[in-house]
C-alpha cells in the first residue's frame, strides 16, 4: 500500500463502544480537517492505518459534540482489529479501488464467474475490502439458483485457500451436515458421541445459527466452550477422536462466516452458497468422507422431493469435483425433532437422549442413530442395514454418553444448560387431533422468543402429528429470558393460528 502518514496530521483513537457487529465503522465529526482535505463523505470506505497494521472501515459522520475534531471515534469491531491504545495516532486515506466489485456487476446481471474472478471476490471478502452493502449485492446475485455447478465448485474452493485448513494425516475423517430447515433437529452432539464410541475420527466444526433459532455451535455453547482455537481443537480430536467446535474460531473458511452473517440479516441462504458453505468448512476440516442429511418436507427448507434430489445431485457432483467422498440422506422434514426449539433446551434434549432416559425424546433417538448408522455403513465399520443396530448399542451402553462426557470436559468442562424465568403455555381448546405444523412459524416464534442470542428462549413442543390430545393440555410452551421478547412471541402465536393445525370433533381448525 502507498501511503505516506508525514503528507497529513494524525488522529487520535477513540473508543465509542459502539456494535457494528463484524463491520468496522469509523466516526469523524463533519468539521474534521481531514474529512475536508481528503473529501471523505458518510458512508465512504477508508483506509485506517496505525504503525503497522491497517483495515479498510466504513465512514459515519457525527454531527455533533461526540467528538473533538483532531479525533476519530471506533466501533468495537474497528477497534479490537487494530488492537488499539486509547489515544493512539491514526492515519487515514482513501483505498484502492476494488476491482472484484466488477465481478460482482457481472453476476448480478447473469453472467457466469470464472475461478480467477471468484477467488478475487472471496480474497477481498476476507481481506475486509467489501462492506455489507458489497457481501449484499453478492449473496443476491448468487441467489434463486443462479450458480452452475461448476462456479459452486470454484467458489467453494475459493473459500478453502482464504482459510486455514487442517490435515490429520489420516486417510478417513469423517463428517456430517444437516441441510436445516427443520427446527429441533440436534443429532450432531449425539452423532459426534456415537461415531467416537466407534473409533472413527469426527472433527466436528458446526456453524451458529443463520436464519433458524440455534445452530449445533449454539447449543453447545450451553453444554461446554465451542470457540476453540486450532491447537486446541487438535489437542481435542486427538485425545478424544473427536470434538464439537464453532468454525468461525477456527478460521475455517473465514470468507462463509462473513457472508453467513450477512444471510442472517437478509434472511437468505441460497442452495449455490448452502453447497460452497457447507464443503468449504468439511474440507478445511480435514473430512475425506461426508454425509448430508436433507430434511423434506412442505415447511422445511426444502420442501420437495424434487427439490432435494436437485441438490442432492449437485452435492455429489461438487463434492465429486472436490475429490471427497459424499453420500444424501433424504428424511421425513413434516415436523420438528426432539421436543426443544432453541439452544439450552435443545441441549436438554441431547442430554437426555445420550442418558438414555425413559422419557427421552424417541424421534431425536432414531433420527441420530439412523444417520450414525448410514455414516458407519458409509466408511465400511458396519455392515449394510445394520448401522442403526450398532448405533444404537452405543447408547444403551452408555458408551456414547461417556464419549460426550470426555469431549466436553476436553474442551472446557461439562455445564448445565440455562432455564427460562418466563413461560407461556398454549393449551389445547377442546379435544382434538394434532394434524400438521408448520416449522417455519415455530421457528419464528422461537426467535421472537429471543433465542438463539438469549439461549434459554425458545418452545418445548409437547405433541407430534398425529397425537390426540384432551381439552386444556399443553400444546407447546414459549420460554423467553424477559417478559417483553415472552411478549412479542406470544402476540405473534395470537396472529398466526396455522401454527398447529387440530381437528375437533371430526372438524379441522387451526392454533
Amino acid at each position: 500500500m502507498s501511503f505516506t502518514p508525514e503528507k497529513m496530521a494524525p488522529l487520535k483513537a477513540r473508543r465509542l463502544g459502539i456494535n457494528t457487529h463484524h463491520e468496522p465503522t469509523l466516526y469523524l465529526r463533519e468539521d474534521s480537517p481531514v474529512c475536508r482535505s481528503e473529501g471523505f463523505e458518510s458512508l465512504s470506505r477508508i483506509t485506517v492505518n496505525c504503525q503497522d497494521r491497517h483495515i479498510i472501515a466504513s465512514l459515519n459522520i457525527v454531527c455533533s459534540d461526540l467528538l473533538e475534531p483532531e479525533q476519530a471515534g471506533f466501533s468495537e469491531s474497528a477497534w479490537q482489529m487494530l488492537d488499539l491504545k486509547p489515544n493512539a495516532e491514526i492515519w487515514l486515506s482513501h483505498p484502492r479501488p476494488v476491482q472484484s466489485l466488477s465481478y460482482v456487476r457481472a453476476k448480478v446481471y447473469g453472467h457466469e464467474l470464472d475461478e480467477l474472478q471468484l477467488q478475487s471476490i472471496i480474497n477481498d471478502i476476507v481481506e475486509g475490502r467489501y462492506a455489507d452493502v458489497h457481501l449484499a449485492a453478492f449473496i443476491t446475485a448468487c441467489g434463486d439458483d443462479s450458480l452452475s455447478d461448476r462456479e459452486i465448485t470454484a467458489l467453494t474452493e475459493a473459500m478453502v485457500k482464504a482459510g486455514s485448513r487442517i490435515d490429520w494425516g489420516l486417510e478417513q475423517v469423517i463428517d456430517k451436515h444437516c441441510v436445516g430447515g427443520l427446527p429441533g433437529n440436534r443429532t450432531t452432539p449425539i452423532i459426534v458421541s456415537i461415531l467416537t464410541a466407534c473409533g472413527l475420527t469426527v472433527p466436528k466444526t458446526s456453524s451458529r445459527a443463520i436464519t433458524s433459532p440455534a445452530g449445533t455451535a449454539d447449543t453447545m455453547e450451553t453444554l461446554t466452550e465451542v470457540a476453540l482455537s486450532l491447537e486446541q481443537m487438535r489437542t481435542v480430536v486427538n485425545r478424544e477422536k473427536g470434538c464439537l467446535a464453532w468454525g468461525g474460531s477456527v478460521r475455517l473458511s473465514p470468507a462463509d462466516d462473513m457472508l453467513i452473517q450477512v444471510e442472517r440479516a437478509l434472511d437468505i441462504d441460497s442452495e449455490g452458497q448452502l453447497i460452497a458453505s457447507v464443503l468449504s468448512k468439511k474440507l478445511a476440516a480435514g473430512a475425506t468422507h461426508v454425509l448430508i442429511d436433507i430434511p423434506v418436507g412442505p415447511t422445511a427448507k426444502v420442501r420437495s422431493q424434487e427439490a432435494a434430489e436437485r441438490l442432492s445431485e449437485s452435492f455429489k457432483t461438487v463434492a465429486h469435483n472436490l475429490g471427497l467422498q459424499l453420500d444424501v440422506l433424504l428424511t421425513d422434514g413434516s415436523q420438528p425433532i426432539g421436543r426443544g426449539i432453541g439452544p439450552a433446551l435443545e441441549a436438554r434434549d441431547i442430554l437426555a437422549v445420550l442418558q438414555n432416559k425413559p422419557d427421552a425424546p424417541s424421534d431425536l433417538r432414531d433420527r441420530a442413530t439412523l444417520i450414525a448408522g448410514a455414516m458407519l455403513e458409509m466408511v465400511g465399520e458396519s455392515a449394510p442395514g445394520k448401522g442403526q443396530q450398532r448405533a444404537m448399542e452405543k447408547i444403551t451402553s452408555g458408551e456414547a454418553w461417556d464419549r460426550f462426557r470426555r469431549i466436553c470436559e476436553a474442551q472446557g468442562g461439562l455445564k448445565k444448560p440455562p432455564v427460562a424465568p418466563y413461560r407461556y403455555a398454549l393449551v389445547a381448546p377442546s379435544d382434538c387431533e394434532v394434524l400438521d405444523v408448520d416449522n417455519r412459524q415455530l421457528a419464528k416464534i422461537a426467535k421472537l422468543a429471543g433465542a438463539p442470542a438469549d439461549p434459554a428462549a425458545g418452545i418445548e413442543l409437547h405433541v407430534k402429528i398425529g397425537d390426540k390430545v384432551e381439552q386444556y393440555q399443553p400444546l407447546l410452551t414459549i420460554h423467553a429470558e424477559n417478559a417483553g421478547e415472552l411478549n412479542y412471541a406470544v402476540d405473534y402465536l395470537t396472529d398466526h393460528e396455522l401454527v398447529l393445525t387440530l381437528s375437533s370433533n371430526g372438524k379441522e381448525s387451526t392454533r
